[in-house]
């Protein structure tokens, strides 16, 4: 993953989530370890996913 803006992190991590679950896309156990590891540092925040029609 291409690191954004310091501020941004904690959005970017969850928007790529939620587009991940948008289009049915799987990540492999080196981009599950980095998301967790980055999320650790935000504070709760819910992932919004709308679902496809």
């Amino acid at each position: 993953m291409a690191a954004p803006y310091a501020g941004y992190r904690c959005q970017y991590d969850t928007d790529w989530i939620a587009d991940k679950s948008w289009w049915g896309l799987s990540i492999d156990a080196t981009e599950r370890d980095a998301l967790t590891q980055q999320l650790a540092d935000c504070p709760d925040r819910p992932i919004t996913v709308a679902l496809a029609r």
